[in-house]
Order: structure tokens, then C-alpha cells, then sequence
């Protein structure tokens, strides 16, 4: 997930001293790389267990299709292949399930790739970057028992080279009636808000579904859309008439790979828990389809520590997605906003904040055409806008402010071509119309919004 600095946690961008290759040498060269043949003879887990295609599920994976949505809500329990059973048999005489595992294993391996031209190099740094792998991950997804599933990752860091807990989803879930109307119910564990979503509105599935991890992003950005993590959330959730959605889930400290219990020494730890709550409409009509919802999380935090002062920090968003289908494709439009009040006495009194009341506000959108021969054109734009604070927002080379203004705008264009269901390239353009508060000298240090421009040109593939 996307990591954002808040007061006393900023984002470090550490530069080396290597010589810069040429622009069209290092294109010819990647080219070279991901247009060598490659032999695809699986496709991951979900597909194995269906029996079904990737794109049953997907568009573009990870955007999902209106099969994809109900496959995710039901649990991820859906299976077309044999499994072991065992059961028995209670004293009134009834069977029941004890074991059901798949004969087929519910792994998959996820293994991406990139390189990265930025308008202009970071300081003392080489541009043209390749990143090998970018990212590599191991998924167990797919049922664990009748009415349960998974959706597991682990992902190895790229500049470290270890592998740690990614993304994490297990739910059960059934159905029953309320008077004549179905009634889709379930449970959820999960390891960050949004993460049990089923809509491409808001983050971690939002637009854009991947990124460089070389070029600079926007240091600002609200809680619910990346900013918890280290979390585990326990919830529940409802589908009425296959209409109405609602769901809601607390979320408290869980740390991987940092102190546990926290104590002292921690850093951004949940006083009490996070409730997170999740409401949507949804309609299918013809070729058409229509979702609009409403999301919040609400999270007070100790910054250092286990006690005393917290910082306290209130999301409020709104989505929208729309589909058209086409006999050769879909039409898709995505929309988010959201608003996050800060009260960060805290902070403010440990002199890591000018202010001790802050606000943040995103907005996201994206439109794109999908092409069932396998390619997808997408526009989007992003705003991000907030009140100036002088000592979260100080100037810094590339990662500051010199205005103390978390303002960010801009425009991606993004081309995907899959020629296997499961292996898509993607070439995306980043344009910045303003970054970290300004258009020109953001930073203090001489660099400009439109020096982060940035292609990134992409390899990725599942089995």
C-alpha cells in the first residue's frame, strides 16, 4: 500500500551517485526484454478452482466484472473442481461437513517488472531505471472450507529483498431470504479499510493499479485510501436484493515486522479500535451498470508510544462507478472524493505539527475504454489539497514543500495490451500540473511539479 507522511513519520528518498543511460537505450533495451517469448501454461488460483477464464472475473485484472464482484462477496468459495471431503454424522443423525479441501492447490505467484523515465533525475541519481522484479508475491487464494475463503499475499520488497505480509482477506459468507428478498451475508478479516471492497473507487483497488516505485509521489494522502496500516480489522457485511450494501469493521494495532506488544518505543498506534463503515446502491439495466456509495473510518492515535495525548484523524468519501457494455467491449467511469479532518494534539504538541487542526482532500477519476481483444485505454486525473502546515509540509529535496502545502494535481494516460489473460504490458504517462503545493520550485530545492513527469512502461504476469 501507499505510504503517506503524517506528523513525525516522513517519507525518505534515499539517492545514489550512479551515471545516467540513455533515454532510447534503455527503451530498446527493456523492449528487448519483455518481447522475448515466454511460455504461459497456467492461470492462477480463482481460475484453477472455477474452472473459468481470468476474464470471467476481470476486465483488466484487478478491475472486476459483475461476476468478479459476487465471487469476491461470496467468499471466494465458488469451485468447479473435485475436492477431499470428510463428514459426519451428529447424534439427531444429520451430516455434516467436516473437511473439504481442494485437490488443486490454491497458490499462485504474482511477478512484475518495470522501467521508469522521469522528465528529470533525482539528485545524484541515475534515471532510466529498470526495477527486477519490481514486485513478486505469493498468494494462497480460493476456498478453505464451505462458505470460506481466502485472499492471502505475501510480497517480497524490492530494495530489500524479504518477503513480508501484503494484503490479507478471509471471510465467510452465505445467503438466506428477508421476506422474498435474497440476502448475501458475510465475515471478514482483513488487514486494512477498503480491502473487503469489491468496487476499483477507492484504495487499494483504485486507479492507477499499479505504479513506478522509482518515481516520486505526492507526500499527502488521507487515512482510509492507504495511510492505516500494521492493522488487523474484524467486520460484516450485507448484500440485500443484490441492491443495498452495507458493511462495517473495526481495526486495531496488529504489527508485522515491529514491536510487539507495542509499547514505548511504537510508533502510530490505535488507541482502542478504527470503525470503518461501507454503504453502497448498485443497479444493472441493459448494457448499463451503476454504483454509488459512502465510506469512513475513524482513527485516533498515539504517534510515540501507548498513552497520553492522540492525533485524531475522520474520513468521510463518496464513490461512483458506471459500465457500459459493448459488443466488443466495456465503457468504465470511476469517481472518488473524500475529506479527512486532523486533530493532531499530539503532534501539535510535540512541536511535529504548526497547527494541531489539519485537513486533507482527494479526488480521484477515471475513464476507459476496454477492447475484448485485449487492450485498454484509460484517462485519469487526481487532486489532492489541504491546509499549509509548515512542519508536516517543510521544504526537502524531492519529498518537501516549500510552500507547506500538501496540493498535488494531475493526468495519467495508460495503454494495457494482454496478450494472455493472465500477462499484461502497460505504458502509462504521469503529468503533474502541481506537486507537494506548487507548480515550480515545490520543494526549495529548485525542482519543479512538471520534473516528476514520468513514463513507466510495465511487465506483469500471474500463474
Amino acid at each position: 500500500m501507499k505510504k503517506f507522511y503524517y506528523p513525525g513519520k516522513r517519507k525518505e528518498i534515499s539517492f545514489s551517485g550512479k551515471k545516467s543511460i540513455g533515454f532510447a537505450g534503455a527503451v530498446l533495451l527493456f523492449m528487448a526484454f519483455i518481447t522475448t517469448p515466454v511460455s504461459v501454461e497456467a492461470i492462477p488460483s480463482f481460475a484453477r478452482q472455477t474452472g473459468l477464464s481470468c476474464a470471467a472475473c476481470h476486465t483488466v485484472f484487478p478491475e472486476l466484472t459483475s461476476f468478479g464482484r459476487q465471487f469476491k462477496l461470496n467468499g471466494y468459495t465458488m469451485t468447479n473442481i473435485k475436492t477431499i471431503d470428510q463428514t459426519a454424522e451428529t447424534k439427531k443423525g444429520k451430516k455434516v461437513t467436516k473437511l473439504k479441501l481442494l485437490r488443486i492447490s490454491a497458490l499462485s505467484v504474482m511477478f512484475k517488472t518495470g522501467f521508469t523515465h522521469l522528465s528529470k533525475s533525482l539528485p545524484g541519481s541515475q534515471n532510466n531505471n529498470i526495477e527486477f522484479p519490481q514486485a513478486m508475491s505469493l498468494y494462497y487464494g480460493g476456498q478453505i472450507t464451505p462458505h470460506m475463503g481466502s485472499f492471502i499475499q505475501l510480497t517480497m520488497d524490492a530494495t530489500e529483498g524479504t518477503f513480508g505480509l501484503d494484503m490479507v482477506d478471509i471471510r465467510y459468507a452465505n445467503t438466506t431470504q428477508i421476506g422474498k428478498a435474497p440476502f448475501l451475508y458475510g465475515m471478514t478479516l482483513n488487514n486494512g479499510p477498503m480491502m473487503e471492497d469489491v468496487w476499483n473507487t477507492a484504495s487499494p483497488w483504485s486507479y492507477p493499479y499499479s505504479t513506478s516505485g522509482v518515481a516520486p509521489e505526492p507526500s499527502a494522502g488521507t487515512m482510509v485510501e492507504g495511510g492505516l496500516m500494521g492493522v488487523l480489522g474484524a467486520g460484516a457485511y450485507g448484500l440485500i436484493n443484490n441492491h443495498f450494501y452495507l458493511a462495517f469493521s473495526v481495526y486495531r494495532t496488529a504489527p508485522f515486522g515491529a514491536i510487539i506488544p507495542p509499547n514505548n518505543l511504537s510508533n502510530m498506534t490505535i488507541k482502542g479500535v478504527s470503525p470503518y463503515w461501507r454503504a453502497a446502491l448498485q443497479n444493472q439495466w441493459g448494457k448499463s451498470y451503476l454504483e454509488v456509495g459512502t465510506f469512513g473510518l475513524a482513527s485516533s492515535f498515539y504517534p510515540t508510544g501507548i498513552s497520553g495525548a492522540t492525533d485524531n484523524y475522520t474520513d468521510i468519501g463518496f464513490d461512483l462507478q458506471y459500465e457500459y457494455s459493448f459488443g466488443k467491449g466495456q465503457l468504465t467511469f470511476h469517481s472518488s472524493y473524500v475529506a479527512e479532518k486532523q486533530k493532531l494534539n499530539a503532534s501539535n504538541a510535540a512541536n511535529n505539527s504548526q497547527f494541531s487542526t489539519n485537513n486533507i482532500n482527494s479526488f480521484k477519476t477515471d475513464a476507459s475504454i476496454f477492447l475484448r481483444k485485449g487492450c485498454k485505454f484509460t484517462l485519469g486525473y487526481f487532486n489532492y489539497s489541504g491546509s499549509s502546515d509548515n512542519i508536516i509540509y517543510a521544504p526537502d529535496p524531492v519529498s518537501g514543500s516549500r510552500t507547506g502545502k500538501p496540493n498535488s494535481s494531475g493526468f495519467l494516460a495508460q495503454v494495457d495490451y494482454l496478450p494472455w489473460e493472465n500477462t499484461k504490458f502497460s505504458l502509462i504517462y504521469t503529468a503533474y500540473n502541481k506537486f507537494n503545493g506548487a507548480a515550480d520550485n515545490y520543494d526549495g530545492f529548485n525542482r519543479n511539479a512538471h520534473d516528476n513527469n514520468s513514463i513507466y512502461l510495465q511487465f506483469w504476469f500471474l500463474f
